[in-house]
C-alpha cells in the first residue's frame, strides 16, 4: 500500500501573515515618504497662486498700458506721466501701447479681451465707459468687461467765443442765444465728444438752441472758432488759454466745480448764471473683469500715492491743468457709474448717435 502523500495547506502561517502584513506597512510607508514632497510642491504651488500672493508679488514683469486714444493727447499724456512713476515704485516696466480708433473702441477692445492678470490696463476717458455704451447700438465691447481701477485726473472744459458775439457773460450768452434760436453756430471735438455733449447739455440746462458744426479733434475746431467760422466752443482750458490770453478769443467761464487756480479770473459757468453745471472730461485706469482684488487695490494705492504727491502736482497735474482724482477703486467706480447715468440720459433725451 502506497505511503500516503503529504498536503500542503493553502493557507498562510501565522508566521507568513505577519511577513505579508509587515511588507504592505512597509510599502505604504514608503509611498507616504513619496508622496510627501510631490504634497508640499502642489501645497506651494498653491500658495503661490492664491491671489494675495500675487498682489503681493505684482507685478514680476513689465505691464501693458493701453491708451485707445492718439499720442500726444490729454488721456496719453496723463497715462504717460503716472507710468513713469509707477515704473519707478515697481521696478518694472510699464509699456505704453497707443491703439488709437473708433473713438477708443479699438482699444478697449484689446484690454477687454486681455487676460485678467493686471498686466494689461486701459488708460481712458469718458468717452469708452460713460459715453459709448449709449451712443453706439452695437460695440466689441460691454462696460461690464471693465474693472475700475483707479481715476487719474480731470480737466475743466471752458465756454469761449469769437470776439465778435456781443456777449461777455455767460448770462448775456444765454440771452443772445434766446433771442437767435439756432443761428449761432458751435464747434465740436466730433459726435458724442466731450464738447458735444457739453454743449447739449449747456443747451438743454439754458434753454437755448444752438446749430452743431462736427470737427475732427480740437486743434480744427479750436481753429475755425478763432477764424469766426463757428461761435462757440466748449473746449479743454489747455488748449484755450494760449489763444484766448491773445485776445483771439473770449473766454466766459469755465466747467469746473471751482475756478482754475491759473486763471481766477474766470468764473465758473455756475456760478455766472447756470447753477449746477459742469463741463470736465475725466480719464482713468481700468483693467479686464476678473483681476483679483487684492491687485486692483495694489494698483489703486500706487497711483493714488502719485497722485496725492506734492511734487507730482506741482511738476506735472498743475502745469497741465489736470485736478487729480483721488479715492479708492471702489469710489471711482461710483463715480463712473454717475456719470454712465448722467451722460446716458443726456445722450437718450437728445437722441445723439454716432451711427
Amino acid at each position: 500500500m502506497p505511503a500516503p502523500r503529504s498536503v500542503t495547506s493553502c493557507c498562510p502561517t501565522r508566521s507568513q501573515s505577519r511577513s505579508r502584513a509587515s511588507l504592505r506597512s512597509s510599502c505604504k510607508s514608503m509611498r507616504a515618504r513619496s508622496l510627501r514632497p510631490l504634497a508640499l510642491v502642489l501645497l506651494l504651488a498653491a500658495a503661490a497662486a492664491s491671489p494675495q500672493a500675487q498682489a503681493q508679488s505684482y507685478p514680476a514683469k513689465a505691464v501693458r498700458v493701453v491708451v485707445p486714444l492718439p499720442a500726444g493727447g490729454a488721456t496719453d499724456v496723463i497715462a504717460r506721466a503716472v507710468s513713469q512713476r509707477l515704473s519707478e515704485i515697481w521696478g518694472q516696466q510699464l509699456v505704453i501701447e497707443n491703439k488709437g480708433g473708433a473713438n477708443t473702441q479699438i482699444g478697449a477692445e484689446v484690454v477687454a479681451k486681455s487676460l485678467p492678470d493686471g498686466y494689461t490696463l486701459l488708460a481712458t476717458s469718458e468717452s469708452t465707459l460713460a459715453v459709448n455704451p449709449f451712443l453706439y447700438r452695437k460695440l466689441p465691447y460691454e462696460a461690464k468687461d471693465f474693472v475700475p481701477v483707479s481715476g487719474l485726473g480731470t480737466i475743466t472744459q471752458a465756454l469761449v467765443l469769437h470776439p465778435s458775439v456781443p456777449a461777455n457773460t455767460v448770462a448775456e450768452f444765454i440771452a443772445l442765444a434766446k433771442s437767435k434760436p439756432g443761428e449761432l453756430n458751435y464747434g465740436t471735438l466730433g459726435i458724442g465728444s466731450s464738447s458735444h455733449l457739453n454743449t447739449i447739455s449747456f443747451e438743454s440746462m439754458a434753454g437755448i438752441k444752438l446749430t452743431p458744426v462736427h470737427y475732427r479733434g480740437g486743434a480744427p475746431a479750436l481753429t475755425d472758432v478763432i477764424g469766426g467760422h463757428t461761435q462757440v466752443l466748449f473746449i479743454s482750458v489747455t488748449l484755450m488759454h494760449q489763444p484766448w490770453q491773445a485776445g483771439q478769443l473770449k473766454a466766459l467761464g469755465v466747467g469746473g466745480v471751482k475756478r482754475v487756480p491759473q486763471f481766477p479770473e474766470l468764473p465758473t459757468i455756475a456760478e455766472s448764471g447756470l447753477p449746477g453745471y459742469q463741463a470736465v472730461s475725466w480719464f482713468g485706469l481700468f483693467t479686464p473683469a476678473g483681476t483679483p482684488a487684492d491687485i486692483v487695490r495694489h494698483i489703486n494705492a500706487d497711483v493714488q500715492r502719485i497722485l496725492s504727491d506734492p511734487a507730482f502736482q506741482e511738476k506735472f497735474l498743475t502745469p497741465s491743468f489736470f485736478e487729480p482724482i483721488l479715492g479708492s477703486a471702489d469710489e471711482f467706480a461710483r463715480y463712473v457709474s454717475a456719470e454712465q447715468v448722467k451722460w446716458g440720459k443726456i445722450i437718450a433725451d437728445n437722441k445723439v448717435s454716432a451711427e
